[in-house]
């Protein structure tokens, strides 16, 4: 009887259960990739309390300029070739790390 079951439960193993273990963490592992609904909300929130306060600094940079006409920002901006320097040398330094900007 024993020379029977060992090698029906090897075989059932072997073509059932462990394709089953690999393709069931598979699937999980594929799935816990994916940005979650409740994920995409959390970066909508933040990528809008970003713009509000970006749009609260140039307020404040606004009166702070019109009340001092010397005031020189000190956000980087994309316009300026003297920020553009910054952010390649910035660039540089995560491609030497092996990071890419987006």
């Amino acid at each position: 009887m024993e020379d029977v079951l060992v090698p029906i439960a090897v075989c059932g193993f072997l073509f059932v259960g462990l394709p089953w273990i690999i393709l069931h963490y598979v699937t999980r592992w594929k799935t816990a990739a994916t940005l979650t609904n409740d994920d995409e909300a959390l970066l909508e929130e933040l990528y809008q309390l970003a713009k509000r306060l970006d749009d609260r600094m140039d307020t404040v940079e606004r009166l702070v300029a019109s009340d001092n006409p010397e005031f020189q920002p000190a956000r980087i901006t994309h316009d300026r070739e003297t920020d553009n320097e910054k952010l390649r040398e910035f660039g540089a330094l995560l491609e030497s790390k092996g990071r890419t900007i987006r």
